[in-house]
This record gives C-alpha cells, structure tokens and sequence, in this order.
C-alpha cells in the first residue's frame, strides 16, 4: 500500500562511506581534467563527505565545499575542511575562485540552468569548471526496473528517476548560456561494480522510491526491481554491476 509521496533525497555519512565509497574512488578522469595546482582556489560543488575536497586541499588547493546534507557536510568537516550548507542553484560567490568542481552531483539538479549561472558567477575571469555526473542513459536498466516495479504495485513511477541526465548537446548548451566556452565534453560509459549489491545502491540513491511503501509492501517492491534487473545487471557469480554513463566536461569562462 503507498503512503504519503516525497522525492526528498536524504544522506546518511555511514551508508554513503558503506554503499557509494566508488563514487569518490572513481573519479580520478574529472580530476585530471580539472589538473588542479597549488595555491588555486576551488569551489567544489557537492563536496559530500570530503573525501575528495580533501584530497585537493593535500594538493595545496585553497578548497571551499558546498553541500546541502548535514550529515555529508558533518563527515567532511571532520577531515579538517571549510565546508558550508549552500544550494549550488544560489550560492553567493562572486569572482571568488580560479576553478569550479564538481562530481557525481549536478544530476541531482532540476534547474541547470540556474547552477550554470551560479556556478558561472562564483569563478574568476579567465576560471574553469571541470564537472562529472550522470549523463544520457545513466542507469538506465535501474530506472527501467523502478518503474516497472511502480506499476506493479500500484505506486508513483515518477519516483523512480528524478535526476537529470544531458546529453552532451543539451548541457554544452546550457554552460554556452551561462557564459562558459565549452572546452570539450563527453558521454563516458562506465560499468561500475557495485561493492555491496544492487540492495545497497538502491537504498542509498533511491531510498524515497521505497519510502512511499507501507510495511511488507516495501520490501516486495525492492524484491521486484532486484529480481526485475537480476538478468542485466548480476553475473553468475552474484556480482552486481550498475550501468552508469556519465558526462564530463571541461569548460571555461568565456
């Protein structure tokens, strides 16, 4: 039976560390686009728990993180990091840094075009954004057995996918209006094991899905997605894979 409706993403710092640790570990390709130097000032957007803002402030990067998630930016503040709860649609930057990063967020972003223009406004003359994130069939498959799991048991199917997936067309379009050149940009397939299961992946990104069911009906709508992706996602030897593509893009101020 559904209950009361949300889409309201919410964080937890020891699930995130327990089911997405892969998130930070594979974006190694954003980093390099961004090829951070010392003493450069950074925005990173959707800093999470620092794992990353931390590894550029070791770079001798002057970092400021934005989050929205208490707990995320709780953790982050924790590794020793000037972290601050802003929404990346409003941020009240102004010409105050060299370079703009961000990973594994803007998806989460339902107004892009107002988080190019802040994030636009943030960077100095002449500075840079380097940014990764879902792009156009992003978790495809997933979002295929969220939905078909909603219309089996009678729930909202717009629950199952509420991110923001460009194409690299779309979103250069979207920088190119908020005044960045857009340098290069890219769909990147990555097939990503998944350290703890699909169950995992779904509770940590998807868990408002879930949250529209009562009781046992919770736990049967996530048995239908699992079973629903089992022969596309879960090899023989039980390993689950999760069909990410993601777009990353180096763009400057134009």
């Amino acid at each position: 039976m559904a209950g009361k409706l949300t889409d309201v993403q919410t964080w937890d710092a020891k699930g995130y560390e327990h089911n997405a640790r892969f998130v930070a570990d594979l974006a190694g390709e954003v980093v390099g686009w961004l090829a951070p130097q010392p003493g450069e000032r950074i925005l990173d957007v959707g800093c999470g728990d620092g794992a990353l803002t931390r590894k550029l402030a070791d770079l001798g990067c002057d970092v400021v993180g934005i989050d929205t998630s208490e707990s995320l930016l709780a953790a982050a503040k924790a590794r020793g990091l000037d972290v601050r709860k802003v929404d990346v649609r409003q941020m009240p930057f102004d010409g105050e840094f060299d370079a703009v990063f961000s990973n594994a967020v803007l998806h989460w972003v339902r107004e892009p075009a107002e988080a190019a223009r802040s994030m636009r406004k943030a960077l100095k003359p002449g500075g840079r954004l380097a940014a990764e994130f879902g792009g156009h069939g992003n978790v495809a498959a997933i979002m295929t057995g969220l939905r078909a799991s909603a219309m089996i048991n009678g729930a909202d199917t717009e629950l199952a996918a509420p991110w923001f997936y460009p194409t690299p067309e779309e979103y250069a379009a979207i920088l190119r209006d908020a005044g960045f050149t857009v340098e290069r940009i890219g769909l990147y397939p990555r097939p990503t094991p998944l350290p703890t299961g699909i169950e995992g992946w779904l509770e940590t990104f998807r868990k408002p899905f879930f949250d529209q069911f009562q009781g046992a009906a919770r736990q049967k709508a996530k048995s239908d997605v699992i079973e629903l992706l089992r022969p596309a996602l879960c090899d023989t030897a039980g390993r689950w894979t999760a069909d990410y593509v993601r777009l990353r893009v180096a763009a400057k101020v134009a």
